[in-house]
């Protein structure tokens, strides 16, 4: 999620940088609000550890305006993240393949 995010505000806000960071690769505040709510929800996800994707869930642990939102981040992402992070698209790839099982 975190990575996902990381490309979806370097495209759609200005990346921010503060002390030691001349990269440009802090999350805004409304990306880092999203983060931590999506990492409490998987966090308190009633399922568990061994549920498929969200994406695949019956289970709405989101809010709708944050799922609108959620939805938005991955949508655009997902096709990104192979060039990005080739190994977490390929961890992410097996997940889901799981899941359908």
């Amino acid at each position: 999620m975190e990575a996902m995010l990381g490309i979806y505000c370097r495209h759609h806000h200005a990346p921010l940088s503060g002390p030691g960071d001349s990269t440009g690769k802090r999350l805004c505040a409304q990306c880092t609000h999203l983060l931590q709510y999506a990492l409490q929800r998987l966090d308190n996800c009633v399922i568990g550890e061994l549920k498929s994707c969200c994406d695949e869930c019956d289970n709405d642990c989101y809010s709708k305006s944050m799922r609108t939102q959620i939805n938005a981040v991955l949508d655009f992402a997902r096709p990104r993240l192979t060039l990005r992070h080739p190994l977490l698209d390929l961890l992410q790839r097996l997940d889901r393949f799981r899941g359908r099982r």
